[in-house]
């Protein structure tokens, strides 16, 4: 488990699929992916999600405040093959009524923290499609760095399907490594 201020990042428990369903068939989070997700859909990556926490020792961290589920924050082993893999993958979901209130950020700092310090990784990626503006923000708070060589037709996603083409995201455990990457991509050479 993680803590923050206002949130407990923790493993996920049966009674979590009721309002994670509700959360996956709202059409509005899920906006950003080729459909919402039924019952049994949820469930499916609910056991899926439990299994990388079984194998690893962490995965994607229910997420609660005050007590109550409100989505999913964490890291995981990127389940498809392409370009940047293997990679591990820092993501989020959070339920409408917690958006604009920087819950993810929070969330996604301590996941970052937890994947360099205790788990020992050295780069962690992210993804999204070019409309989630909000996702890429989070990105962008938490450090990450826009790879513009890296974005990339997502494999899972239909082709001809227009949230096929996702953008790619990266940060390291090196400042050192982060800050020339920085330096590089602000350059006017880059632009």
């Amino acid at each position: 488990m993680l803590s923050t201020e206002r949130l407990l990042l923790r493993p996920w428990k049966d009674e979590d699929l009721e309002p994670f369903a509700a959360m996956n068939a709202d059409p509005e989070v899920m906006r950003h992916f080729p459909s919402t997700l039924t019952r049994e859909q949820t469930a499916a990556g609910l056991e899926r999600a439990k299994a990388h926490f079984a194998r690893h020792g962490w995965g994607l961290f229910a997420a609660e405040q005050e007590g109550q589920f409100i989505g999913y924050v964490g890291l995981l082993h990127v389940p498809f093959e392409t370009h940047f893999t293997p990679a591990v993958e820092i993501g989020w979901r959070l339920k409408r009524s917690h958006w604009n209130r920087g819950l993810a950020t929070e969330g996604a700092r301590a996941c970052l923290d937890f994947g360099f310090r205790q788990i020992g990784l050295t780069e962690i990626v992210s993804f999204t499609t070019p409309s989630n503006l909000a996702s890429q923000r989070v990105m962008q708070k938490i450090g990450m760095l826009r790879d513009h060589q890296g974005d990339f037709e997502h494999p899972r996603i239909a082709p001809g399907n227009p949230l096929r083409r996702h953008v790619l995201y990266r940060i390291t455990s090196s400042p050192a490594s982060q800050s020339s990457e920085l330096a590089a991509a602000t350059s006017p050479a880059s632009t």
